[in-house]
């Protein structure tokens, strides 16, 4: 029960890498606040698993964050750790890529992070501990054929980590991103259905296709996501800041 009385905050936490960690911070003794747009979703997580609190809030919209993680610190104390998971991941080749497909693709991602991480921090009192966690990707450490949005924005989120790092610097909260390669999820399934109608393909054939894309050409499963966020939480890793941990079965950059 190492982070008992600690508050947690997931973003995304109702489906996927999200709800696999809420679940595993649950079990470690903290208090999870889940978030995401979807509340019937999220209550019927919560409803399930004790210690898991949902909560509706959009990352994209600055006043449903800013007062998402204010109610959700008054109901259950500073957010000691924050995992900034809520994301899209929607691709399509750079000339038919759209300003508006962009700059939905930075707000969900990149801003919504920034806020979610500016938000956590300001329930902090100076000298407080903390860990702030990125889900970032794979694509934030070298660029995806035909996702020029998806791969920026990932990027900007490892930026943002560094930047954070080097700002609280001395102090007692890190901050680092996780970056894995192709999970086993939702959101696999529907690009592995993508791949299968668009390349006239099996989905069997496209789920090979897709594990490709890891080195060991594997898809990864969630606990393998959940397990570096995890370390990352722990006093083990209390010297570990600023860092992007690849998980993606062999080097990619």
């Amino acid at each position: 029960m190492e982070h008992q009385g600690r508050h947690a905050l997931v973003t995304g936490g109702g489906t996927g890498i999200g709800l696999d960690i809420a679940r595993a911070l649950a079990a470690a003794g903290a208090e999870v606040t889940i978030s995401g747009r979807d509340l019937a979703r999220l209550e019927a997580v919560a409803a399930e698993v004790s210690g898991l609190h949902p909560l509706r809030m959009d990352v994209a919209d600055e006043a449903s964050v800013r007062g998402g993680i204010a109610a959700a610190a008054e109901a259950r104390g500073p957010v000691s750790i924050c995992i900034a998971n809520a994301g899209i991941a929607e691709g399509a080749p750079f000339r038919e890529e759209t300003l508006a497909h962009w700059r939905q693709v930075m707000t969900i991602n990149l801003d919504g992070a920034f806020l979610t991480f500016q938000a956590a921090l300001g329930t902090l009192g100076r000298g407080d501990w903390g860990r702030m966690i990125a889900i970032s990707s794979i694509a934030g450490l070298v660029g995806l054929k035909n996702a020029i949005a998806y791969t920026a924005s990932k990027h900007g989120m490892i930026g943002l980590i560094h930047g954070l790092s080097e700002d609280y610097m001395g102090g007692r909260v890190t901050f680092n991103a996780v970056c894995p390669g192709y999970v086993d999820t939702a959101i696999a399934a529907q690009n592995i259905a993508s791949i299968s109608a668009r390349q006239g393909i099996s989905e069997t054939e496209a789920r090979a296709h897709l594990a490709r894309g890891n080195r060991h050409k594997t898809l990864l499963q969630t606990d393998e996501v959940t397990g570096a966020v995890m370390w990352l939480c722990s006093d083990a890793a209390r010297g570990v800041n600023g860092q992007s941990i690849q998980i993606a079965g062999g080097q990619v950059a």
